[in-house]
């Protein structure tokens, strides 16, 4: 597998206006997103994977790799670059199995023991947080910034820091080793998010 670009992966959101959906997300890749991720936790399979084949199109046009979250049957369907799984989804290993060696396969771990687990059955990078409060995913584990630094420096795979990060508090963990910035809000919410993207990645790349 080629060397990922985890500097700016942007988490979607689901909008019920789908135009401005994939308009956000390819303004955010014009402004520097590296990985483009899928989250649909509501979506009946049909709607996820027409969705997922309209984001796949703007992906392809950039060359950014596009992961889908949980769904290993809708990522094998519209054949995207990987898929991303959390702790009580299916797990790395059997995913590992499934996708081949050929994709991308992400894990959210908030420990380390979580981390080394997701190291040993395959995956290529870790999601690891929630690092700040975070209001897309409430139920998420929170870690602090210590926490992050001792995953990054417990694994060789790369680590991208999630969880409520913004253009005000991204400069807090530039110096925890992490590969990348995982976003939500920051740019899908955003009434600019080309240049969101890119103030992110320059604060990243500080």
């Amino acid at each position: 597998m080629k060397k990922l670009d985890l500097s700016l992966y942007l988490v979607t959101d689901r909008s019920d206006d789908v135009e401005k959906f994939l308009r956000t997300i390819e303004e955010g890749i014009k402004g520097g997103v590296s990985v483009v991720q899928i989250r649909e936790k509501t979506a009946d399979t049909l709607d996820f994977y027409n969705l997922a084949l309209k984001v796949k199109k703007i992906t392809s046009k950039y060359g950014v790799p596009l992961i889908i979250n949980d769904r290993v049957d809708v990522a094998l369907a519209i054949d995207a670059d990987g898929v991303h799984v959390g702790q009580s989804d299916m797990p790395c290993d059997v995913t590992r199995k499934l996708v081949g060696q050929d994709k991308i396969v992400g894990v959210s771990a908030a420990t380390i023991d979580e981390a080394k687990k997701a190291e040993k059955d395959g995956a290529d990078y870790i999601g690891s947080g929630a690092i700040f409060p975070t209001a897309t995913k409430d139920d998420a584990p929170k870690i602090t910034k210590n926490d992050l630094k001792e995953i990054v420096d417990s694994i060789d795979i790369p680590v991208v820091a999630i969880g409520g990060i913004t253009l005000e508090n991204a400069h807090e963990l530039v110096d925890t080793g992490i590969a990348g910035l995982s976003v939500v809000s920051a740019i899908m919410s955003s009434d600019e998010p080309k240049k969101s993207s890119e103030k992110l990645l320059k604060i990243f790349n500080s």
